[in-house]
């Protein structure tokens, strides 16, 4: 608890925050959100049974009092339905904070910003924490910054791609210009050193489903990405060497016998 991650005043020991799609059943979910050390579960309210108590549901196979849920609005394409999906998942008691999605894209699943823009006023303006998922674009964080966004929440890569970071660049600029709220890259992360790259550019956090999921061994997947995410986190506040074009001698040239 030395380096807690900080979102809207509460407290989580990991900073790494899973999902709950793509699992080839329950029972391997359960055991992948244990080894990933994560605190925090994010599920879609559309995948949730919120009407027939009598069928299983996906929130049966989540410990409540392990994991803190993150409800989010995936499949929502306007400012309206995802602001609706977040009145829902409040109205049924899943959680008055929400990771908004607002998709302008089908195939990319790149996020509509403008949309984006206008459901996190209403919602912080509504009581809600909003964590929005949105482009790795300085400018668009700002808004959703001024906006009351809790948390920033830029992706490296399309959404499921596992084709880690594309942009450091940009996620660097965020990092150097973004200091309000944590910022946590969300979606591209493929295996772990992908993860340790995003931390090492000084993400707070780092957001994954598919990569775990989807994995041969979606356990030992979550055990190496809690690691991954430890290591780069500790990897950016050492800060590292210097880049050199020529070769430096890790030995020094005094005292040398000649």
């Amino acid at each position: 608890m030395d380096d807690p991650l900080v979102i809207a005043g509460r407290t989580f020991r990991s900073r790494l925050i899973v999902g709950t799609g793509k699992y080839r059943t329950y029972q391997e979910m359960v055991r992948a959100h244990e080894a990933s050390g994560a605190e925090m579960v994010t599920v879609a309210v559309r995948r949730v049974n919120l009407t027939d108590k009598t069928k299983e549901s996906l929130l049966d196979y989540i410990d409540r009092e392990k994991f803190f849920l993150l409800p989010n609005t995936a499949g929502c394409y306007t400012a309206e339905e995802a602001i609706r999906t977040a009145r829902l998942a409040r109205e049924v008691g899943l959680s008055h904070w929400i990771k908004l999605e607002v998709i302008g894209d089908p195939q990319t699943l790149f996020p509509d910003t403008e949309e984006l823009v206008a459901a996190t006023r209403v919602l912080v303006r509504e009581g809600f924490v909003v964590l929005p998922y949105t482009n790795d674009d300085l400018v668009v964080a700002r808004k959703l910054i001024d906006a009351g966004a809790a948390a920033v929440m830029p992706l490296a890569a399309p959404i499921g791609s596992g084709l880690g970071v594309q942009n450091a660049t940009n996620l660097r600029i965020l990092r150097e210009r973004i200091t309000e709220v944590p910022l946590i890259v969300d979606a591209g992360v493929g295996t772990a050193s992908d993860a340790t790259i995003a931390m090492e550019l000084g993400a707070d956090g780092v957001l994954m489903n598919t990569a775990i999921a989807e994995a041969q061994d979606p356990v030992r997947m979550a055990e190496a990405m809690r690691a991954a995410v430890e290591a780069g986190r500790k990897a950016y506040l050492a800060g590292r060497m210097p880049k050199r074009l020529y070769a430096s001698a890790s030995s020094p040239l005094t005292g040398v016998v000649r």
